[in-house]
């Protein structure tokens, strides 16, 4: 059973309702269930993240693991984070108070309240606030620490991406991969044939063979000989290479449509087969969307915070829709980055030159659209789709596509080689249940 192992720290308790919600886990009776090198984990906290999953996977219809096992797993995982925190703290790891301010405002603004109210729910159910950011600042630093370590270790050179290369274009050519339709004509051996009928059998096939390589009817000899279903001329219908008998495959496999085979012998009988069809898999896209969009950029600090820097881009959005401002105007005025001097225009931009969390929303408007305003690692941002185009892509950026869905393939297998690595080097004793 796979139970998701991290969020990334902007999507961390996106379903901050389910905390919310089953805040009185808290306070239940807590005791100390594990300690990794000195840091102890509780029950309380146990019980809070298995909530927190039972809720997801209601939520997205999965099946969890027996409650016993899920329990093992996730003590686990809490094990597995702990160890890591500390890796990332003794490396000097760091995140600033306005990043959980932003990551603050982002859960309550994913929950369709503000920061108070959030709060006050929060308080309601003896949640303490300090608790709340402090697993806000945690995930900022697995994210930031797998970032490094993780990320550091995927190695794709250029023979993996010339390897993948070659394989797709096999795959593409692999017979079981492409679809065909054949035709056939049986002459039906029974399964007690004596001798001389089987030798009857075989000379009526070869002559059938011999007429049907002539110029005579496929369709008509069907009609005459075949003892299999003789409706459609014999044809079997159109379907995958692979879910034809491998016997039919391999004899048809290099023929051309048309073209027809030697005999084919079955436990069935001897067979004729003829390729009506053939359909080569296209190959995969090699085109990219693009999207030119524009945005404004505030970062908090000590004079703005992420709930202040909220209210002046709503309040940006609302002058662009009224027509009082121009987005342009407000960018160059305001945003706190580069593309200001270029009123916030960010230029084209292939899927995956922006950050998960700013790609995730532009992703999601349509051309013309303003956003709400949101949360990324760099500060609050409210941005616009001007457009979109469909661009076919140069063998360099096929090659770097490829690169990246071959780091992305192997980026689970590297996490869980990095995540062992540092669980075994923790020192961890677990704590039975007080009586």
């Amino acid at each position: 059973m796979k139970i998701r192992i991290w969020k990334p720290a902007f999507c961390l308790l996106a379903s901050a309702l389910t905390l919310l919600a089953h805040g009185q886990t808290a306070q239940q009776a807590d005791y100390i269930i594990a300690v990794v090198n000195s840091e102890p984990i509780t029950e309380g906290e146990l019980r809070m993240e298995i909530t927190r999953i039972r809720q997801e996977n209601a939520q997205q219809a999965q099946t969890l693991p027996p409650a016993d096992e899920l329990r093992k797993l996730v003590l686990e995982r809490l094990i597995g984070e702990r160890a890591q925190l500390q890796v990332a703290r003794e490396m000097g790891i760091r995140v600033d108070e306005s990043n959980v301010d932003q990551a603050e405002q982002s859960v309550a603004r994913q929950n369709q309240i503000d920061v108070p109210e959030l709060r006050r729910r929060l308080a309601k159910d003896g949640i303490a606030l300090s608790r709340f950011r402090g697993q806000l600042r945690d995930q900022f630093l697995l994210t930031r620490l797998r970032e490094r370590e993780v990320e550091g270790r995927l190695r794709i050179s250029d023979q993996d991406v010339d390897r993948a290369l070659a394989e797709e274009l096999e795959r593409a050519n692999d017979p079981a991969a492409q679809e065909v339709n054949l035709a056939q004509i049986l002459i039906a051996i029974p399964d007690k044939a004596t001798a001389e009928v089987r030798a009857a059998r075989q000379e009526l096939a070869q002559k059938t063979l011999a007429r049907v390589r002539a110029g005579a009817s496929f369709e008509q000899l069907v009609t005459e000989l075949s003892a299999a279903d003789t409706t459609s001329g014999g044809q079997l219908g159109l379907r995958r290479g692979d879910r034809y008998p491998p016997l039919f495959l391999e004899a048809t496999q290099r023929l051309a449509v048309g073209g027809i085979s030697d005999i084919v012998r079955s436990d069935a009988g001897l067979h004729i087969l003829k390729v009506v069809e053939r359909k080569v898999p296209a190959p995969p896209s090699r085109a990219s969307v693009q999207t030119r969009a524009r945005h404004i950029l505030l970062r908090p600090n000590a004079q703005l915070t992420a709930s202040d820097a909220t209210a002046r881009l709503l309040d940006f959005k609302k002058q662009v829709e009224s027509g009082k401002a121009t987005f342009e105007t407000l960018a160059r005025e305001n945003s706190q980055d580069g593309s200001a001097a270029q009123g916030g225009d960010l230029g084209w931009a292939a899927p995956g030159l922006f950050v998960p969390e700013f790609e995730e929303v532009m992703n999601r408007l349509a051309e013309g659209k303003l956003s709400e305003p949101f949360a990324s690692r760099f500060g609050m941002h409210i941005l616009q789709v001007v457009e979109r185009k469909r661009v076919e892509l140069t063998p360099a950026e096929v090659r770097e596509q490829v690169r990246a869905q071959l780091r992305e393939s192997r980026y689970e297998e590297a996490y869980t080689s990095w995540a062992r690595d540092v669980r075994g080097r923790a020192f961890v004793e677990m704590r039975e249940p007080p009586l």
